[in-house]
């Protein structure tokens, strides 16, 4: 069971870097969006998931879009796993930050969802990727808040955990969680760009 820990406690004292839970769940983290990113790119250039679904575009993203899904509960369980088993900080199990924790996992959740429900089902499973692309950008909440929502959304949901649980590791991979959207987003952003913007200039020759 987890040692309970002042707020004096030094940093190895309040991350156990010896469980290999610890490490599997940033493994985890890290692979995520490494893993869509490659395969989307993939499909964009080489089209492998719509042949290997016959030539239906859809099915592979539906596919995708199933397998995304399953290592996103996967990690999300790896990662509880790996608060079980690393210590507690009292500060940190007050009634001040359980509510906080509350409001983070809520909120973050609230902009996840809320963002799915905006880019519909292709658009929040990469869809552009397959040349599903949506007629116009989205610009009502939660995209009128942040531009990238199920990301932050992510994160927040993730901090709210390490909270609700009071565990320090918690936050550091949340810290790793940030970092890793935050790349994926300098890669994603100007790419889905230039998707679109394609498909302008493709509009723009049939027009003339």
């Amino acid at each position: 069971m987890p040692t309970k820990l002042f707020a004096n406690s030094t940093v190895m004292d309040l991350v156990d870097f010896d469980q290999k839970s610890l490490l599997v769940a940033a493994g985890s983290i890290a692979f995520n969006p490494i893993f869509w990113n490659v395969v989307a790119r993939q499909e964009y250039h080489n089209k492998v998931l719509t042949k290997l679904f016959g030539g239906n575009s859809r099915y592979g993203c539906y596919f995708l879009a199933a397998v995304i899904f399953g290592i996103g509960i996967f990690r999300d369980f790896l990662y509880e796993q790996a608060l079980r088993q690393q210590p507690s900080l009292d500060v940190l199990q007050t009634d001040a930050v359980k509510l906080a924790a509350l409001a983070l996992f809520f909120c973050g959740n609230v902009l996840v969802l809320t963002s799915m429900w905006a880019l519909g089902f292709t658009g929040t499973y990469l869809g552009d990727y397959f040349g599903i692309l949506m007629d116009h950008r989205v610009t009502s909440f939660p995209f009128n808040v942040t531009d990238a929502p199920m990301y932050y959304g992510s994160t927040m949901a993730f901090l709210g955990s390490a909270l609700w649980f009071a565990k320090p590791a918690g936050i550091l991979l949340t810290i790793e969680v940030f970092i890793v959207y935050k790349m994926a987003l300098m890669f994603e952003d100007p790419f889905t760009g230039a998707i679109y913007a394609k498909r302008e200039r493709e509009r723009a020759k049939k027009s003339t």
